[in-house]
């Protein structure tokens, strides 16, 4: 599999020349942001929870991005009616297990959500990707309590159960797709200090599913390309406010020689 500067650029061109409509069912803290990230990259977001009009929401969109941070019982039900239609049109489900570990309902539903409609592809922190697995697990809110290579194992076993890539975040990102293990080790520590990057990458994903055949590929180019966004925008950065803002310059600007000069990629 080719993941290098001009393979993701050529993603990167297929993104803002199709402008795919991601839907998200994402939480109240970070709606803005990805909001914002999507529209960067160049992909159409929609925020949509009623359950009224999952469906058709749905129907019009070429990836769902389901992230329980924030969590009810009616976006609860979305969720799952949600992935149901997504499954039923063909078109990948990115799912971001915000906080599992943290509580018991949380972790509940993250693991029927996974069990009943298996998503393309996982994204989390250690702890929330370990914590779909082992109940003994646990988060630190939404934070991990667990280094990413802590869940690689357990990645592993997702990915065989659910027939999904699974990506686990962290100084090192670690894609899963069965055996095959990608490392993306892009990004820069400041990325931590700011609130939703991390549901931001989810979203990413999600338009690179949009336009990727591979969602191992979809996956790994998002991560990389959420990291040199990252790292180009922390040398410009104060602290977190500002880079947060250069971050959407960023992604709004990247060049492929940007990706080139920074990538960091290991199969």
């Amino acid at each position: 599999m080719k993941n290098n500067a001009a393979e993701i650029y050529r993603s990167i061109e297929a993104i803002r020349f199709k402008a795919p409509v991601v839907h998200n069912i994402t939480n109240y803290v970070v709606m803005n942001n990805t909001a914002n990230a999507l529209l960067a990259i160049g992909a159409s977001p929609v925020m949509a929870h009623a359950p009224e009009e999952m469906e058709e929401m749905v129907n019009i969109a070429s990836a769902l991005v389901i992230n329980i941070g924030t969590l009810s019982e009616r976006w609860i039900y979305s969720m799952f009616k949600a992935a149901a239609q997504a499954r039923k049109n063909g078109i990948p489900v990115i799912f971001d297990p915000v906080g599992a570990g943290a509580t018991s309902y949380r972790t509940k539903t993250a693991r029927e959500l996974v069990a009943q409609e298996p998503p393309a592809i996982i994204r989390g922190n250690a702890s929330e990707i370990m914590a779909l697995f082992d109940d003994q697990t646990k988060t630190k809110g939404v934070d991990s309590a667990a280094l990413s290579d802590d869940a690689v194992a357990t990645a592993q076993k997702l990915s065989e159960t659910y027939n999904c890539v699974v990506c686990v975040s962290g100084a090192t990102d670690y894609i899963v797709e069965g055996k095959q293990i990608i490392q993306v080790m892009n990004g820069h520590p400041l990325m931590t200090r700011v609130t939703g990057l991390g549901c931001t990458a989810s979203a990413l994903c999600g338009a690179f599913a949009a336009v990727e055949k591979s969602f191992l590929s979809a996956t790994v180019k998002a991560m990389a390309v959420m990291g040199i966004a990252g790292e180009m925008a922390a040398k410009k950065a104060a602290g977190p406010g500002s880079l947060q803002m250069h971050f959407l310059d960023n992604l709004y600007c990247l060049s492929e020689d940007d990706i080139r000069k920074r990538l960091k990629v290991e199969e």
